[in-house]
């Protein structure tokens, strides 16, 4: 007897079709947020590239793959980031085509003192560029090669300089207004919200190391790469919240506050690597240094800061908050007991270090949290600006001077032979120095955009000889021009691969793009091309040969001024000057990462410096801060205890200016005696404000010879 299945009920047809519709969203959500957002790009830059050749087209501009290559230049995947883009697109073109109006009407009629000044502009706007970086950079960067685009093809004929200047700025604005429509109008992603989700991920990042590390969950190799990638996010703030701004005016009402929440997560950053490097030499001295109840408070603050992390918004739970306000009033500093001050043990020396650096980090963890919720009760009067971000003058001269040989290599290569496509030699030369200008590996960099353009000169033959011929009217056009876009776009949002589709993309669209008027000269391509790549392949030679930023002298220099923020903590002027130092360390340490290679020795020395900057400049910044409010005015007639405390804050500056070992030893024995002199006058002062403030210096000096005394502090090597 064969058995016969029962047909399904509807309910349970039902409830399959749920699941599988259940599953289909979300399939379709984290195609959207991952994917979906790289296909979204692409065809936002080819739609908009192939309008903005429709409409100068249309116009008839001499020109009109320009406006398409803008808008393949200024597309992104964010708004915030095309509408600044956009904005300093506008001045540099501006500015660039001035520059070479004005330099036309000095040099008229004389092709060698005329592109010799756009030699010497090319390469001080590109120096210019790396000196200020972010989207300034752009602006400079435009303003360079723009002068060369404007003012080469027109060099032997002056009269026409003002007319290519106008149909050049014409080209561009089209390019410009159709980014900013199609980046703004079509599907939009925002900037602002991009931001404040990084902020959400980063505040759970930086709660979640805390708690690791206090709960002795993180191990000395996790934390440095932990903590590696929070302080590198650091430098890129600043940069997220500008272009943003562009999308939403809001946004720069609430830039005050977004620049302290920034300032707060910096001094957050220096608090746990100080507390990490207490428990990393506790570890060393051994257990018995833990005393006096830190191990308890150490846990009991994990605990609380877990429980912070879990909530999506920590500030609502104020009990997690209430219970850590009271473990870090319980670790303020207490006058120590005569019989604990006259032995002087190790134990009561460190426990006391570790609970100062505990209380600290508890604090700033608070007015970080304060600041992200925008409930700060330390707000300054005055707006707090953030520290500019520039780029090592060394680094400056050499890429002025790398830049300036390569653009006058293939100018005077061009005049002395006379070489028809010449120009366009000059050309790639000046593109090729300002886009890789930012690079940390400039002639790596180079050699992607010279095979990229070496793959668009064979592309370009097929195109001319094959594709324009066999095709008729815009659609067929945009149908054969869309892989090319596409694809190039798609190389270019790959950082590692980036050169190829910028080379392939400019300059196809510069050797072989339609023009309203084709004109089928094979020959003329491919002279023009063998120019530009032989140009691409004279600016991978400069970067590899001629002052290579990764040079050990280059690095030593960076390295110097990292070093000399110690010294800057200690004299700038204490308004502004946790700000500054921390934006200014960070800084110089993201430039030092991108141009050595992780798990070198040197990238090694560059973090141990680093984090020796961190720890020791915030202990300067705190001295000077409790200092200040004991002695007001720093005069000839100030306390002796004030005068040791000033001399070994001058010590630890001095150190780091010109570090060796006698050095380190003098800082040290400085720092032993203002410890002494403080604590003996906090034993004579009566309890009060006063014997707290004596007691907090007491900590910074005790944080400070701690790190002092690392065995791995880098002054010590």
């Amino acid at each position: 007897m064969t058995s016969q299945s029962l047909p399904e009920s509807p309910l349970s047809q039902r409830s399959a079709a749920s699941k599988f519709f259940r599953r289909l969203r979300a399939a379709a959500a984290d195609f959207a947020a991952r994917d979906g957002l790289i296909w979204l790009h692409l065809i936002k830059t080819t739609a908009a590239a192939l309008t903005a050749l429709g409409i100068a087209m249309t116009l008839e501009l001499p020109a009109p793959p320009v406006a398409m290559v803008t808008v393949f230049v200024l597309m992104q995947p964010v708004t915030g980031m095309v509408l600044a883009k956009c904005f300093y697109r506008v001045l540099g073109t501006a500015a660039g085509a001035i520059a070479a109006v004005v330099f036309g009407a000095v040099f008229p009629q004389q092709p060698e003192l005329y592109l010799a000044v756009l030699t010497l502009w090319t390469a001080s706007c590109t120096a210019l560029a790396v000196r200020f970086r972010h989207f300034r950079w752009y602006a400079f960067v435009l303003a360079g090669y723009t002068a060369v685009l404007v003012g080469i093809p027109v060099v032997t004929r002056p009269d026409a300089l003002f007319i290519a200047a106008m149909t050049r700025a014409a080209e561009v604005t089209i390019g410009i207004l159709v980014s900013a429509a199609f980046s703004a109008l079509v599907f939009p992603v925002r900037a602002g919200t991009a931001l404040m989700h990084g902020q959400r991920r980063r505040r759970q990042a930086i709660l979640e190391l805390c708690a690791d590390v206090l709960a002795a969950r993180c191990g000395d190799a996790a934390f440095q790469q932990r903590f590696a990638a929070l302080a590198g996010g650091i430098a890129g703030f600043e940069a997220a919240r500008t272009f943003a701004s562009y999308e939403d005016p809001n946004l720069r009402m609430r830039s005050r506050r977004l620049t302290k929440i920034d300032a707060e997560f910096a001094a957050l950053c220096s608090r746990l690597h100080v507390l990490e490097q207490q428990l990393e030499r506790l570890d060393r001295v051994g257990a018995n240094a833990l005393t006096a109840g830190v191990w308890p408070a150490l846990r009991r603050a994990a605990a609380l800061i877990d429980r912070l992390r879990r909530d999506e918004s920590p500030l609502d739970d104020a009990a997690p908050l209430a219970a850590l306000a009271g473990l870090a009033s319980s670790l303020a500093p207490a006058a120590p007991e005569p019989a604990a001050a006259n032995e002087e043990t190790a134990s009561f020396v460190e426990a006391h270090t570790m609970r100062e650096a505990l209380r600290r980090l508890i604090g700033s963890l608070l007015a970080y949290l304060e600041a992200e919720a925008g409930r700060s009760r330390t707000d300054p009067a005055p707006r707090v600006r953030p520290p500019p971000t520039r780029t090592s003058a060394y680094v400056v001269a050499l890429t002025f001077i790398r830049n300036a040989l390569t653009v006058g290599a293939a100018g005077a290569f061009w005049l002395f032979t006379a070489w028809p496509s010449g120009e366009f030699a000059v050309i790639a030369a000046a593109i090729v120095s300002g886009l890789t200008s930012a690079a940390p590996r400039p002639e790596k960099l180079s050699m992607q955009i010279a095979l990229g353009a070496a793959a668009s000169v064979a592309l370009g033959y097929l195109y001319l000889c094959y594709v324009y011929p066999a095709i008729d009217g815009f659609p067929l056009l945009c149908f054969v021009l869309a892989p090319i876009v596409a694809g190039s776009a798609f190389l270019a949002t790959r950082p590692t691969v980036s050169g190829y589709g910028i080379g392939l993309c400019v300059f196809f669209v510069v050797l072989a793009g339609p023009d309203n008027l084709m004109r089928y000269a094979p020959d003329a391509l491919l002279n023009n091309g063998l120019a530009a790549v032989s140009a691409l392949f004279v600016a991978v030679l400069m970067g590899t040969m001629v002052f290579p930023l990764q040079t050990p002298w280059v690095v030593g220099r960076i390295q110097r001024d990292l070093r000399r923020e110690v010294a800057f903590a200690w004299t700038t002027r204490l308004d502004r000057a946790d700000a500054h130092f921390h934006g200014r360390t960070h800084d110089l340490s993201s430039q030092l990462r991108m141009l050595l290679e992780p798990g070198t020795r040197r990238y090694d020395e560059a973090w141990h410096w680093l984090l020796a900057t961190l720890e020791l400049g915030q202990a300067l910044l705190d001295l000077r801060a409790n200092l200040a409010q004991l002695v007001p005015a720093r005069a000839s007639g100030a306390p002796r205890w004030a005068r040791c405390v000033e001399h070994a804050g001058r010590r630890v500056a001095d150190l780091f200016e010109r570090p060796d070992a006698r050095r380190a030893a003098l800082a040290v024995r400085a720092a032993d005696r203002a410890l002494a002199r403080v604590d003996a006058q906090s034993r004579r002062t009566g309890r009060g404000a006063r014997q707290a403030a004596l007691l907090r210096l007491s900590g910074d000096l005790s944080l400070m010879r701690s790190a002092l005394l690392d065995s791995d502090a880098p002054f010590h090597r």
